[in-house]
């Protein structure tokens, strides 16, 4: 049986295509292999040959796919570092790699492969499926030779992907997630802002959408097997349905809601839906609005959400191309704030922007130290080939720059200790989640997303369980958050 492993770099959406990418091999006769972060590890082989049986030892996949980041020119650099490390340790291996580097730097990446004869494939997601081995490497039974050959690898042509019916951006839809216990559903793909930083738009393209009905069927088969599903796209803001467009009278003529906007599809999914989970990835600070907090106060949606800020110095802010300003933030968080409970609020930030001074930077240190989010992802500016940003001028030592990340990243964690003092002694929902089980704890997540070691009475929970706790303590001795008592 051929066999694939899979090395993720990168955001949610990247892991969500992955874990898709995953399912999909799956169905058409692939074997995962896992170990460790990269997912690869060796399995002893069945093998039959004239009637009898001989073991071999295979310690490496079939395939080898390496699922790329593009966002920072360090997210370059590590991928170059993975692809080289994949192809120096596993010499019997095909290596594909795809996601943004992949789909920008084509080139770069292919002369990182200097064996003979190539093993290296740079392609994009939806040419996967066609270019997965048609076999595992070829094997010789005898008692000295039972060894796998290189370089036996057969290309699948036989038009797998027309026929499983996938196609564009939505092709690939997982039912099954190994490596996490919640679901995730991919909504929306690629970006019409003009951000002057962002190489992912360059990419990914343009926005496009999967189509509400097809949402709700997705997460309706999701529903059967999770208690909660993530949202994600690269940015969900700009979702629209253009199909299912109804508006003014026609709408009160028609049945169900409007299904055009985030808000609208939110609301059509939690109203042909019963009880799993909404978690929300990225929502951009002028989205956020009355319409879209109203549905945000249904109790399944959690009360988590995650605010792509990058500056609250409005001319930093407008070299950036964002289109809002420093009010818009402060208006964002105070809606976020009434539409729950105490929610889990965070933010992305990013320092040392060409042209910013020590002013501009304390504009946005201070209104950030001022809306008290419980988390902080902070990060220094990187130069991205092909944007507008690139040719700025006024770029800030990185001296300075490591220093505005330390002022930041000091913040992120007092803000998130202090959000966990306010929640000790209260009770939370939390999903019990796969990792390391330590005395009778098990690891899990709350609704508002701190991680924490659950003690439990009598039989261990398992993951995906959804069990309603009381946080009892801090923890500082493990990576977590808070311990919990169910």
């Amino acid at each position: 049986m051929p066999t694939f492993s899979i090395y993720t770099l990168g955001c949610k959406l990247n892991q969500l295509e992955s874990e898709a990418i995953a399912d999909t091999l799956v169905k058409v006769g692939l074997k995962e292999f896992v170990r460790g972060k990269t997912r690869i590890f060796a399995e002893e082989l069945e093998i039959k040959k004239d009637d009898s049986t001989i073991d071999i030892d295979c310690d490496f996949p079939s395939l080898i796919i390496v699922n790329t980041c593009t966002v920072t020119s360090k997210a370059d650099q590590k991928a170059r570092r993975v692809i080289r490390k994949v192809l120096r340790d596993y010499p019997d291996s095909k290596v594909i790699v795809t996601g943004c580097y992949a789909q920008l730097n084509k080139d770069d990446i292919e002369k990182l492969d200097e064996g003979n004869p190539k093993r290296l494939s740079v392609i994009g997601k939806d040419e996967i499926l066609n270019n997965a081995l048609e076999s595992s490497p070829r094997r010789t039974a005898g008692a000295d030779s039972a060894k796998i050959k290189r370089g036996t690898f057969a290309m699948r042509t036989d038009g797998s992907m027309a026929r499983l019916g996938f196609r564009g951006p939505f092709q690939f839809n997982p039912a099954h997630f190994s490596e996490h216990t919640r679901s995730f559903l991919k909504i929306q793909d690629g970006c019409d802002k003009h951000c002057t930083y962002c190489r992912i738009r360059l990419a990914r393209g343009k926005s496009v959408s999967l189509e509400a009905d097809e949402v709700l069927s997705r997460l309706q088969v999701l529903e059967q097997n999770h208690a909660e599903a993530v949202l994600t796209g690269v940015n969900i803001c700009q979702y629209k349905d253009l199909k299912n467009f109804y508006h003014g009278e026609l709408q009160l003529k028609l049945p169900g809601v409007a299904r055009s906007n985030l808000p609208d599809l939110l609301a059509y999914l939690l109203s042909n839906t019963e009880k799993i989970n909404i978690r929300l990835s990225s929502l951009a600070p002028d989205s956020v609005d009355e319409q879209l907090v109203k549905v945000f106060s249904n109790k399944r949606i959690r009360p988590h959400f995650h605010l792509s800020i990058q500056s609250c110095s409005n001319k930093i802010l407008e070299k950036m191309g964002r289109t809002y300003n420093a009010k818009t933030v402060e208006k964002a968080v105070s809606l976020l704030r009434n539409s729950k409970e105490n929610p889990f609020l965070a933010c992305d930030i990013i320092t040392g922007f060409p042209g910013e001074t020590e002013i501009e930077f304390e504009e946005t240190f201070n209104i950030c130290k001022k809306l008290n989010f419980a988390w902080i992802h902070v990060f220094p500016y990187s130069k991205r080939p092909g944007t507008p940003a690139f040719s700025f001028k006024g770029n800030v030592p990185e001296r300075e720059a490591t220093r505005r990340v330390q002022l930041f990243t000091d913040l992120a964690k007092q803000g998130r200790a202090n959000y966990i003092e306010r929640w000790l002694g209260k009770e939370v929902e939390v999903l019990i989640e796969k990792g390391e089980v330590r005395e009778v704890t098990v690891p899990g997540v709350t609704e508002n997303y701190l991680k924490v070691f659950v003690k439990y009475n009598g039989e261990k929970p398992l993951p995906g369980t959804v069990l309603r706790c009381k946080l009892r303590q801090k923890d500082t001795d493990m990576d977590i958050d808070a311990l919990a008592e169910s």
